[in-house]
């Protein structure tokens, strides 16, 4: 599949997050995610927000969904997500809900392996559920504080390689990555190439960031997507 560049708006005004979604699609980005600072400042209206502004683009709600798989889905369904995410740790059965109301209502699952104990089942595991897509994810405060206390900070890219070749479906490496990190991505076999705090977005302030966003936003479009087709999951 040809790659994809995500913006993650992790934004909490609505205003700031429709001008960065604005400068993020001039410069090349193809696909806009509510942020969960954005949803739990205004929940679905954020999302219409952004359905109503760019009617055509692919928005991802990102839910983080642990409980109430088919309501919350269904609620960010029919404010105008194509994408929404639910996490590994929660019940099998809110997996499974999340997906049936994706199949009905016409929107994509994006399951999360954050905070598992065995990332690359977990991935496993949420393709055999039947999610569309498996996010690996090395989540803010632990990657941050292992840092902080002296130990290796953790990195999405530590085990991407084995998630990829473990699932069929493709793959988004999430989680501190630095500019250069996210481009590479794709060669390991992740085409889905997120970008958000600390890269476009202040992760102290839920501000887009200082600098020439736009330009740094241009130039990484024009990397990823001149890689071409990239071949998607576990091969034959």
């Amino acid at each position: 599949m040809k790659p994809i560049v995500q913006i993650s708006l992790d934004l909490i005004d609505v205003d700031e997050a429709l001008q960065t979604a604005e400068m993020a699609l001039r410069a090349g980005v193809d696909w806009l995610e509510a942020g969960t600072p954005l949803i739990l400042a205004h929940g679905m209206h954020g999302v219409r927000a952004l359905r109503e502004r760019f009617p055509d683009t692919p928005v991802v709600a990102d839910l983080k969904t642990m409980d109430g798989g088919f309501l919350e889905a269904e609620v960010m369904a029919r404010a105008g997500a194509t994408q929404v995410v639910v996490m590994a740790r929660a019940h099998k059965e809110t997996i499974e809900e999340v997906v049936r109301a994706g199949r009905e209502l016409g929107v994509e699952v994006m399951g999360d392996n954050m905070a598992c104990d065995d990332m690359v089942a977990a991935a496993r595991y949420l393709e055999e559920l039947g999610c569309d897509y498996v996010i690996h994810h090395t989540g803010y405060d632990h990657r941050n504080l292992i840092a902080a206390r002296g130990g290796r900070k953790p990195s999405p890219l530590d085990q991407l390689r084995e998630v990829v070749e473990a699932v069929s479906v493709p793959v988004q490496a999430v989680g501190g990555l630095s500019i250069e990190e996210a481009i590479r991505t794709p060669e390991l076999g992740a085409p889905l190439v997120v970008l958000g705090a600390p890269l476009t977005i202040d992760p102290r302030s839920f501000k887009t960031a200082a600098g020439d966003v736009e330009g740094a936003l241009r130039l990484i479009c024009e990397k990823v997507h001149g890689y071409g087709d990239v071949k998607v999951g576990k091969q034959p």
